[in-house]
């Protein structure tokens, strides 16, 4: 009898234990799935920074709807006709200098990453090698410092030049010639043309000329050219052969051979693009979003010579190969953004191949998802996209140096000021030289 009351003693505890065990189990689980539920209820916002294209709102729009009730991405919009590169720039650097987490994601140029990379989080755990791999190598490789990858392309551009097909399909020639814009002309063979084709009262060449990182863009093309750079070790040599070519050509283009207008000194890429067109210049220097991201003067005629602009390689010079400066902008997240996860999750959406082509059919931002270019029916929609994979081929990067964006102010001061035959080429580069390498501050 005792040995039965034992028994059952030890079934009601081991029942009770069980039951405790099971109650145990079911609030954990209860709870977890309770807090589970809550969080999904609880979206994440994110802000996002950038010059907000109706392309980008598209985007954005697809990512929100796809990620209902778990992630909104709420843009923050800065845009080019309100702001230039260098606002942008320094808006976003002052916000993340005082450590700020109203971003969380931000688009910059390639040329500003090793600057902002003190305030971008190290992104190389996060994206692993396949899919880094899937990247235009050109574009990605823009996106690393000292090594560590700390930005992901969105897009990329390069330097070209447009021309005016009803202006010249007049020349006996212009098959041939058209063949031969495609592949660039040499800038000797350009100024002959100019010399064909005398049009006293309008432009032959247009350059974005202003004292502005445009026209930086235009040097360096000429410099890389000639497979020099701006460096000499570890400091800045402007003052060399190569240079003072390139400069003496760029004021040659307006000064001697009367090819582009002085007001060019005056000139944005906007006004550069505005004026080519209402003042019918035959050829004028750009990048591949133009034709579909230009905001046209809203009459028939401009319209109607925007249908009749076509692309072309930059011209280079005799004995070297064509070559142009990369363009384009990256996305970093904040250091200092508590939801990295979710905006982690917006960046990888930006990079799918369907969102890279909604970008270039709304926008004309050239994709950096090479499934793109392998995708024959996108192509065959877009057969330009061809052509600007072969001028992606003949690309060069501009310095990337933390302080590229102080050097290039320097540099972009003193061409100014030559082309506007303020100062003579070889003292614009001595000076220039000087004023870098003794780290001078320039007021603009």
């Amino acid at each position: 009898m005792k040995k039965l009351e034992e028994k059952i003693n030890l079934g009601y505890f081991l029942a009770g234990l069980g039951i405790l065990i099971g109650l145990g189990i079911l609030f954990y689980v209860y709870d977890y799935f309770k807090l589970k539920n809550r969080d999904s209820y609880a979206v994440t916002q994110i802000f996002f920074a950038d010059n907000i294209s109706n392309a980008h709102q598209k985007l954005i729009e697809r990512f929100n709807e796809e990620y209902r009730g778990r992630i909104e991405v709420i843009p923050i919009n800065l845009p080019f006709s309100k702001f230039s590169t260098n606002e942008r720039k320094e808006l976003l650097a002052r916000s993340l200098r005082s450590k700020s987490d109203r971003i969380d994601v931000f688009a910059v140029d390639l040329i500003w990453v090793p600057r902002f990379a003190r305030w971008g989080e190290p992104l190389g755990m996060y994206v692993p090698v396949n899919e880094r791999s899937r990247i235009l190598e050109s574009a990605l490789q823009s996106c690393y410092v000292e090594e560590q990858l700390v930005a992901i392309p969105f897009y990329i551009d390069v330097g070209m030049m447009y021309y005016r097909r009803d202006l010249l399909e007049s020349l006996p020639d212009y098959p041939q010639l058209t063949e031969k814009l495609k592949n660039a002309l040499s800038w000797e063979e350009f100024i002959e043309l100019h010399r064909r084709l005398p049009r006293p009262n309008h432009p032959f060449y247009m350059f974005p000329a202003k004292n502005y990182e445009g026209l930086v863009c235009s040097f360096i093309d000429l410099l890389e050219c000639q497979e020099q750079s701006i460096f000499a070790g570890d400091s800045v040599q402007l003052n060399t052969p190569a240079a003072r070519k390139s400069l003496q050509l760029l004021v040659d283009l307006v000064h001697t051979y009367r090819m582009t207008p002085e007001v060019v000194t005056e000139f944005d890429e906007m006004n550069n693009y505005r004026y080519a067109l209402s003042h019918d210049a035959l050829f004028f220097r750009g990048w591949p979003g133009f034709l579909r991201n230009f905001d046209a003067i809203d009459t028939p005629e401009m319209k109607n010579k925007l249908k009749k602009v076509e692309p072309a390689a930059l011209p280079y010079f005799e004995d070297h190969k064509p070559v142009s400066v990369y363009g384009g902008w990256n996305l970093m997240i904040s250091r200092f953004s508590a939801k990295k996860s979710a905006a982690l999750e917006f960046i990888r959406f930006l990079m799918r191949k369907e969102s890279q082509e909604l970008l270039y059919d709304e926008g004309g931002y050239l994709p950096v998802n090479q499934a793109v270019y392998q995708d024959s029916l996108f192509l065959e929609r877009n057969p330009e996209l061809h052509y600007y994979r072969r001028l992606l081929q003949n690309g060069v990067h501009r310095p990337q140096v933390a302080d590229y964006t102080k050097i290039s102010d320097v540099i972009s001061y003193y061409v100014h000021s030559a082309i506007k035959k303020d100062i003579p080429v070889g003292q614009a580069l001595e000076r220039a030289t000087e004023a870098i390498n003794s780290q001078e501050v320039l007021i603009r």
